[in-house]
């Protein structure tokens, strides 16, 4: 699978995620908060530690790619404080939607959005592949880790 297939899939699983913890009481959204937080950790490590170093080729991918580090340590800190709330935590669901909103945006406006279409004309078809295969190899090194 190439990279951008790959990463999309994350971003799509991570979505169905959120929408199922939308509706979900509070015990079940903290079970859904569990799984959200495996994958969101799975896939920022993978993009930082393989995707993002790849594509830094031009400036303004180079630019790009510091916003979305940025927008990580914003997902990793509401992570961390979520982390210790319980699940009848009055902050609880108002942090949850608001990583939803800030992965949404992150995911589908500036990465799908702005960031693989530039790829795709920097990047050819064999490149993207032997990329996504780097990110599979290294997602599943970390799925087993944890």
């Amino acid at each position: 699978m190439n990279a951008l297939e790959l990463l999309k899939t994350d971003h799509q699983k991570v979505k169905e995620l959120f929408k199922k913890a939308e509706g979900a009481n509070a015990e079940r959204q903290k079970q859904l908060f569990e799984q959200i937080k495996k994958e969101l950790e799975t896939h920022t490590h993978i993009e930082e530690m393989i995707f993002y170093p790849a594509v830094r080729q031009t400036e303004e991918l180079e630019k790009m790619v510091l916003e979305s580090l940025e927008e990580h340590k914003q997902v990793k800190t509401l992570l961390r404080e979520m982390e210790n709330l319980t699940s009848d935590s009055e902050k609880f669901e108002p942090k949850l939607k608001v990583l939803m909103e800030n992965v949404e945006h992150h995911a589908e406006e500036e990465e799908e959005g702005k960031m693989f279409p530039k790829i795709r004309k920097l990047m050819n078809t064999e490149k993207l592949e032997q990329l996504g295969q780097e990110l599979e190899t290294a997602k599943g090194t970390g799925n087993r880790a944890a």
